[in-house]
């Protein structure tokens, strides 16, 4: 994909641009909403931005991305690009937005390297950042296209169901009456709100209910940021949207979507608020009449904390072959254990599809039992709530 020569030269300075890129990210995001301070307000996620996790993220696809291109000349990353595609197709991000970022981009380049940076540096990088952007914008266009195009359409909230002390369910529909599409079970939707400051934030949410109803549910846990700012959306949305009230919905996005046969064995694990795609995937595992064994694993603080736990019972208790397990760090109660998802003494099938979604320390550790146990690593898929810090790290 690289040309050679560029080839030599990134693999020669990707060491001191490795080094430097986090402090080249700091200086992009510095520049970018200077120039244009409506991108921060109105796309952006500010609490990212706050937090830091953007820019890791950032910086770390930048770098996992180069090095691909390094060590797998003949393949394109196609994972990490269409992850990274469904984000920004969620969010309406449009081709020339591309050459806004590559002008601040390679501007905090030539400030943090400095005299670094000749021509044949800047012309190598310059094409790994091409190769990046055009591809992510050919995915992109793809998906509008499946999907209608980009943009946000307006939804009217028609019942709110409050499903732990921290998370709110909001079912809504179109406010011009109009259809309807389906989504595939894990996917999301970006939801838009004007904040009382003014800006138009946008957050993704998982859908939490059945493909095929005529209203979309999305579930919402309120985000304490401890030493991090609040989620001000999450906030918003949990304080001040009732029946009766107008969201901005796109149509749904997102790459970890159910693909079983109907007797491949298939394993759903969550911890917390990583339940809304799971039980969506076993609605519809439910739905299709699934025949082949499905095993149920969900960690929590405590039932009283866990979201959709009725649902996810419910939907269990439709298949003819599932196994659920839960468990809880304190009140466990009948027929739940107490402590951390351990997946040892929990039989995993043979074949077995893994969908993983939750904090990163849990999706680890499932994932590294999943591996002991025998399932292939492209047999276990997963979802990352906010910046994919575990698909930057590679």
């Amino acid at each position: 994909m690289l040309t050679e020569q560029s080839a030599a030269t990134v693999r020669a300075t990707l060491p001191a641009v490795g080094a430097a890129i986090g402090e080249i990210t700091e200086r992009f995001y510095t520049r970018l909403f200077a120039a244009h301070p409506e991108l921060l307000r109105d796309l952006f996620n500010r609490g990212n931005q706050a937090a830091g996790t953007q820019k890791q993220a950032l910086a770390g696809s930048i770098a996992a991305f180069a090095t691909h291109l390094l060590e797998h000349p003949e393949q394109r990353p196609d994972a990490m690009l269409g992850r990274i595609a469904h984000k920004h197709a969620s969010l309406g991000v449009a081709p020339e937005q591309y050459a806004v970022v590559h002008e601040h981009l390679f501007a905090a380049i030539a400030e943090v390297l400095g005299e670094a940076v000749t021509p044949e540096v800047a012309a190598a990088w310059d094409e790994v950042y091409w190769l990046m952007a055009n591809a992510l914008v050919a995915i992109e266009r793809r998906l509008y296209a499946e999907s209608g195009g980009p943009g946000l359409r307006a939804w009217e909230v028609v019942e709110r169901v409050e499903e732990t002390a921290d998370v709110v369910s909001f079912r809504v529909r179109p406010v011009d009456g109009g259809p309807v599409a389906g989504f595939r079970a894990g996917q999301y939707v970006s939801v838009g709100v004007t904040l009382p400051d003014g800006a138009r934030q946008i957050r993704q949410y998982s859908l939490s209910g059945a493909p095929g109803e005529a209203v979309r549910q999305f579930s919402v846990k309120r985000v304490h940021g401890g030493q991090t700012p609040d989620g001000e959306v999450s906030h918003h949305l949990h304080a001040r949207v009732r029946p009766g009230d107008v969201l901005e919905l796109s149509e749904p996005y997102g790459d970890l979507v159910l693909e079983a046969g109907p007797d491949t064995p298939v394993l759903l694990a969550s911890a917390g608020i990583g339940v809304t795609p799971m039980v969506a995937m076993l609605a519809d595992l439910a739905a299709t009449g699934h025949g082949g064994p499905v095993t149920v694993v969900h960690g929590d603080r405590s039932p009283a904390d866990h979201a959709l736990r009725a649902d996810h019972e419910a939907y269990a208790g439709k298949l003819p072959d599932a196994a659920v397990h839960f468990f809880y760090e304190r009140d466990a109660g009948p027929g739940a254990r107490t402590g951390l998802v351990d997946l040892t003494g929990i039989e995993v099938r043979p074949g077995t599809r893994a969908y993983l979604c939750g904090p990163l320390p849990f999706m680890r550790a499932v994932r590294a039992q999943l591996v002991e146990k025998g399932v292939a690593p492209a047999d276990i898929h997963y979802e990352v709530f906010g910046p994919d810090l575990w698909l930057a790290q590679g």
